[in-house]
């Protein structure tokens, strides 16, 4: 990419990630500027800004690149404005977990930032939609829905990974395996006390990789359904996970498709997208095949347990 191409909107969330992240970003810019680049700083005050500032860049020929400072949310808003456009993506991860960079193997760090924007590689990205909602990543149904409602309610700034702890720990205990109802494709594949994943990439929190053969484009969302009614098994399904077995157990359920709906008798089972909370049931969930282009890392893979811990202690 040349100055001479266009503007680059930069869309920085203020609120997200910790202050040495921010300042990746701040760097970032400052390089952009040094090489001749036209940079249009917008700083959001809600996630909404963001797809806002996507939308207009997506149908301005001015614009060369929409640049994302910021987590997931941000992230998620983004991508659901340039829907549909040439306009490329690139992300500059500074929120806690950061599913979609570490899915494409983005490193936080300036040098890796400055060599994958020189590389200029980029390929298609997927989305998925629940109920006409965006998500990049990854949408949960039961536990994960009502761990992640509780970090935002207690939510005032910016998180880390400790303001998890307490709600999972207290959801393990308290939580009572609603059952669901899962469609995949016009065919119900199950019908009982589950916890139900559906998502873009292969990784969640922490590098768990639960969505174990998820491909960002290739059209489809993989759909995990941990069969669970109790504790003790929620802890086997966790103990499996992290050994990248559970696909291989008899009480999980891991298929592909293009449209997935999911529903329940009680109103009241909560839901998250991109670990955001998200709509109530009944939701209807669609890909949207080769929705954005992106621009990544050339031959990086997704970032794992092991390198997200060391990321962590940093």
């Amino acid at each position: 990419m040349k100055p001479d191409d266009g503007y680059i909107a930069y869309i920085v969330n203020p609120k997200s990630g910790a202050q040495s992240r921010k300042e990746n970003g701040k760097q970032f810019e400052n390089f952009l500027i040094k090489r001749g680049f036209k940079v249009n700083v917008t700083l959001t005050s809600c996630l909404q800004d963001a797809c806002e500032i996507a939308t207009d860049a997506a149908v301005d020929p001015d614009c060369a690149m929409v640049v994302v400072v910021g987590g997931d949310g941000t992230v998620r808003e983004a991508a659901h404005g340039l829907e549909g456009s040439d306009t490329p993506l690139f992300i500059i991860p500074s929120g806690t977990e950061n599913l979609l960079a570490n899915e494409l193997g983005y490193n936080p760090k300036i040098q890796y930032l400055v060599k994958t924007f020189q590389q200029g590689y980029s390929r298609p990205l997927d989305l998925g939609s629940v109920n006409g909602k965006c998500f990049t990543s990854v949408a949960g149904f039961g536990f994960d829905g009502t761990v992640v409602n509780k970090v935002t309610q207690q939510r005032t700034g910016h998180i880390d990974y400790f303001d998890y702890f307490w709600p999972i720990w207290r959801t393990f205990w308290n939580y009572h395996f609603p059952p669901m109802n899962v469609s995949v494709d016009g065919n119900e594949i199950f019908s009982g006390r589950a916890l139900v994943f559906v998502g873009n990439i292969s990784r969640y929190a922490i590098g768990l990789k639960i969505l174990h053969d998820a491909d960002y484009s290739d059209g489809l969302l993989d759909v995990c359904i941990y069969k669970c009614s109790s504790q003790l098994r929620l802890a086997k399904h966790a103990f499996l996970t992290i050994l990248k077995q559970h696909i291989h157990s008899s009480d999980v359920i891991y298929t592909q498709g293009k449209n997935i709906s999911v529903t329940a008798d009680n109103p009241h089972i909560e839901t998250e997208i991109d670990g955001d909370p998200g709509p109530k049931l009944p939701v209807e969930i669609n890909v949207i095949p080769q929705a954005i282009k992106c621009i990544m890392p050339k031959g990086a893979k997704p970032a794992g347990l092991r390198t997200r811990f060391k990321r962590i202690l940093k």
